[in-house]
């Protein structure tokens, strides 16, 4: 492990200066990114140095531009790079382009990154460590007319969710056959737009369900530790409004059995660096399942 003595935030605004206070607490340098619009935002004057990125983009894509981070953070002679939230946070191609270079990418894994990035990879991972998931079924081109046969079995209502990205883009709740394609439709378009990718699957939804996250942390020996549960259910559009710790509603017993179940989760594996795993608590029966793993620094760690 080589020593990081200057980190470069790949990212702007609030989540910049966290990583800041933290370096320089550390005792580590700093450096920080800005697009032309950004070029009086206050993350850019609380850094050691800062540089343009992505010269004659947008505000948005500018972040986005890898081959510009890059070029930045080996000019700037930086050790590493924290992605934050958002943007570049879960690109595997960041974290590949970072080993090139020789430069250590503050989150987990390209490998990782691929798994959880996709959330039915991740149920795939999650059913590997013998931890429940809500029953799905994945759309695809070659089963989109015998879809609906699969989610009466799944019996209704259901929710569409998009495979990729998340903040409650590409979801859809459907109360009957009638109105399924058209919400997979939708779906879809929203995905494609958002994230780039039209994959969409289909799983039951909970009515009564509370949303409960577990944030983790492991390190590159393989320790693995949890930082207990969060109640994230006071939600609007599938975005998360007010966050509650710890959730008060859930038996001692539960509550331990849905951390271990996220550490478990974590192991098969390796994962290292922060993340959050998520699962649907279901108040009728009592039971949790697991719906998926965020894999980096959320916007709410602080909770």
């Amino acid at each position: 492990m080589k020593k990081i003595s200057k980190i470069l935030a790949a990212n702007r605004s609030e989540i910049a200066i966290r990583i800041f206070r933290a370096a320089e607490e550390s005792g580590i340098k700093t450096a920080a990114i800005y697009s032309k619009e950004d070029r009086f935002a206050i993350h850019r004057f609380k850094t050691d140095e800062s540089y343009l990125v992505g010269e004659g983009k947008g505000p948005i894509q500018a972040y986005l531009d890898i081959d510009s981070i890059i070029k930045i953070a080996k000019d700037a002679k930086v050790d590493a790079i924290h992605p934050g939230y958002g943007f570049l946070s879960e690109s595997p191609e960041l974290a590949e382009q970072c080993e090139k270079n020789d430069i250590t990418f503050i989150g987990p894994s390209k490998e990782i990154l691929k798994r959880f990035g996709n959330k039915t990879e991740a149920k795939k991972v999650a059913q590997d460590a013998d931890v429940k998931t809500v029953p799905s079924v994945l759309v695809s081109k070659e089963n989109i007319k015998t879809v609906q046969k699969e989610v009466d079995k799944i019996g209704y209502p259901v929710i569409v969710k998009a495979s990729w990205g998340g903040g409650g883009r590409g979801m859809r709740v459907v109360h009957s056959n009638k109105d399924l394609l058209d919400q997979i439709t939708t779906a879809q378009s929203e995905s494609l737009k958002a994230f780039g990718k039209d994959e969409v699957f289909i799983e039951k939804f909970l009515e009564d369900a509370a949303h409960i996250e577990v944030q983790i942390l492991g390190d590159k020996h393989g320790n693995i530790l949890h930082l207990y549960e969060r109640d994230c259910s006071l939600q609007r559009r599938h975005q998360k409004i007010i966050e509650r710790a710890p959730a008060h509603f859930l038996k001692e017993e539960t509550r331990k059995n849905i951390c271990n179940a996220a550490i478990k989760i974590a192991k098969e594996v390796n994962y290292f660096g922060a993340g959050t795993v998520e699962f649907l608590f279901d108040k009728k029966t009592g039971e949790f399942y697991f719906i998926e793993v965020n894999p980096r620094i959320q916007v709410e760690h602080t909770v």
